[in-house]
């Protein structure tokens, strides 16, 4: 058994070479006792998760910077297939020799759907087991139209960390950090949500900015708003970026999430209202009885069970997006004649640790 000390006596040691008064024994570095074997096994795994943290950090940080770098060259384009599997090929390529062992839990479709990052599919040069949820670009028909807050994103968590979610619609509701636990509830109607949220806040309804998905599904919850006087923000696509706003008002100005949009993206989502500790509840949305098979072929038993945050995010997790097109919170990627500069979110709830990269990538080699 490998003992666990710690320093007990510490002694001032003279400099080699330094003169030692005549008959004294150069002293002892340290001497020491050994923990407790509890605390010796609690600090060990407080180093375990540090190390966790840092290392899915690294591996989602480097897959969306480089779906990011790939995508953007097809900006404008007006191609979002293309665009879509530019970021596809760049972020299995920055998995497949990362230093953990991935499969993919969220990605683009089962099997026979996608070639690569397809549900199932096992990623990673070995190592820690891990579920992958990815949309390797968010917001295709952004980045082919140049539009505002198109993104790529990846989520990380250790084995059996991340809901295995259908591809479906889900309903959801979501706010960012600093409330009181239970303001927001699927069930309550969106005033009631509304006047509990501006309550929370300190200020009047009138301030409070909703973002919705603009569907006509959505219409009734969107008049609803507006009869509450609530602003509302209307986003074309990329629910998980509607989500992910409210993380920080400030910046993006959103304060509450509603309606309707992928199960997938919504646990991606999770993930980051999990580590910016926000609040979020979804609800599968099966529109026929092959889609209530699937649900429960995934183990959903209850496919109208309403799901807390940490029913679709069990553990800590690693959250990371990098901009492709300019948006709400962070620029698009920048060319230029030497490179290119590429600004990420990277999220670390094992570490309670939320970062801003700006990163550049030289080609003059």
């Amino acid at each position: 058994m490998i003992g666990c000390f710690r320093p007990h006596t510490t002694l001032a040691i003279p400099p080699m070479g330094a003169s030692l008064l005549p008959g004294t024994a150069r002293p002892q570095l340290t001497s020491a006792v050994a923990l407790a074997p509890g605390r010796c096994r609690a600090k060990q795994a407080l180093v375990n998760q540090h190390q966790t943290g840092l290392l899915l950090s690294q591996i989602a940080l480097a897959a969306t910077e480089a779906a990011a770098l790939a995508s953007a060259k097809w900006r404008g384009l007006g191609n979002k297939n293309d665009a879509d599997q530019a970021a596809v090929d760049a972020m299995r390529k920055a998995f497949e020799h990362a230093r953990f062992s991935g499969i993919v839990v969220i990605g683009e479709g089962e099997i026979d759907e996608a070639p690569m990052l397809y549900i199932g599919e096992k990623v990673g040069a070995g190592g820690m087991e891990v579920d992958i949820a990815v949309d390797p670009l968010e917001g295709t028909k952004l980045c082919a139209n140049d539009a505002p807050n198109a993104m790529t994103v990846v989520a990380l968590a250790p084995k059996g960390g991340l809901l295995h979610a259908p591809d479906m619609y889900m309903d959801k509701i979501a706010i960012g950090p600093g409330y009181p636990p239970g303001i927001i509830d699927l069930d309550l109607s969106p005033t009631e949500n509304l006047t509990r949220l501006a309550k929370a806040k300190g200020a009047p309804v009138s301030d409070i900015c909703a973002c919705l998905l603009d569907r006509e599904r959505h219409a009734a919850i969107i008049a609803e708003l507006r009869a509450a006087g609530a602003k509302i923000r209307l986003i074309p696509d990329g629910d998980v970026a509607g989500v992910f706003w409210t993380t920080e008002t400030e910046r993006s100005g959103v304060d509450i999430y509603f309606g309707s949009g992928g199960a997938p993206e919504g646990v991606l989502a999770a993930a980051a209202i999990r580590c910016a500790g926000g609040q979020m509840q979804g609800r599968l949305l099966p529109e026929n009885e092959a889609e209530i098979a699937r649900a429960r072929s995934m183990g959903h038993a209850d496919v109208s069970k309403k799901l807390t945050l940490d029913d679709m995010v069990r553990h800590d997790v690693v959250f990371a997006a990098s901009g492709v097109t300019s948006g709400s919170m962070f620029d698009g990627v920048l060319f230029n004649a030497d490179g290119a500069r590429v600004e990420s979110l990277v999220w670390d709830s094992f570490n309670q640790r939320k970062a801003r990269v700006s990163s550049l990538y030289s080609t003059n080699r």
